[in-house]
């Protein structure tokens, strides 16, 4: 099975050790890795601004771009959604709007594609630690990946997880949101640390980087020693602790 690997912005740049880790978890279930060198942003900055004419020029780079893909595979629900609503920036019926429809079809998040289409819930993962998981908005409520983290988790050897209260709640971060409601996601992303230290789980995980990333950025400044880490991290992991 072959698959092109949708990087992102955040991974590219943020969470390579969680790009890599993803690259090598896929090859380890048997699947030949392309990564298209022309693969960009996927727009939704813009588009959560309203910039959507602008937001139409990189949807139609990054249908072509990803054409010829057997399965395209990202490591965030929030860019994987994104693709996903390539479909509604295409005049109806339209052929760019048919080609998009194609890419929205074959264009999974990690543990959704290895849970749904590779069928794996054991990836002979391992790690000790005792952790708790951030799920982000777009990638449960847009994108509708709700259990597939879970299932994988559930099977790593040597991880005890904790459920994470007010689990669903957003973590303040939002995209632009932070940035223009700052106060406000100030004081979801508080809320989001306390429920995490209520845990006591010396591991956050998540499968969104913006996510990690504003909730990672909070811990570091209250000096927490909750580690954050992509769940593409933890499912490649093979004893490391």
């Amino acid at each position: 099975m072959k698959v092109s690997f949708f990087v992102t912005c955040l991974g590219d740049m943020f969470y390579v050790n969680a790009s890599k880790a993803a690259v090598e978890l896929l090859e380890h279930l048997g699947c030949e890795i392309d990564f298209p060198k022309a693969q960009t942003c996927c727009g939704q900055p813009a588009y959560n601004s309203g910039y959507h004419k602008e937001t139409l020029e990189v949807a139609k780079h990054l249908v072509e771009t990803f054409e010829h893909a057997e399965y395209v595979v990202g490591i965030s629900g929030s860019c994987v959604f994104m693709i996903h609503e390539y479909v509604h920036l295409f005049e109806e019926g339209s052929e760019w709007q048919k080609r998009a429809i194609e890419l929205k079809e074959k264009t999974y998040e990690l543990t959704q594609f290895i849970v749904d289409i590779l069928g794996v819930e054991d990836v002979g993962a391992s790690y000790d630690g005792v952790a708790t998981y951030h799920t982000s908005c777009h990638m449960t409520r847009l994108l509708g990946v709700k259990e597939a983290p879970f299932r994988l988790l559930e099977n790593v050897n040597g991880l005890q997880m904790i459920d994470l209260p007010n689990r669903h709640d957003c973590c303040g971060f939002g995209g632009t949101f932070s940035v223009k409601m700052s106060d406000i996601s100030e004081q979801m992303v508080d809320e989001k640390v306390e429920h995490i230290e209520e845990t006591s789980a010396n591991l956050l995980l998540g499968a969104d980087g913006s996510c990690l990333m504003n909730i990672g950025g909070r811990l570091s400044r209250n000096e927490s020693p909750v580690e954050v880490k992509h769940i593409a991290e933890i499912l490649n992991s093979r004893g490391d602790v």
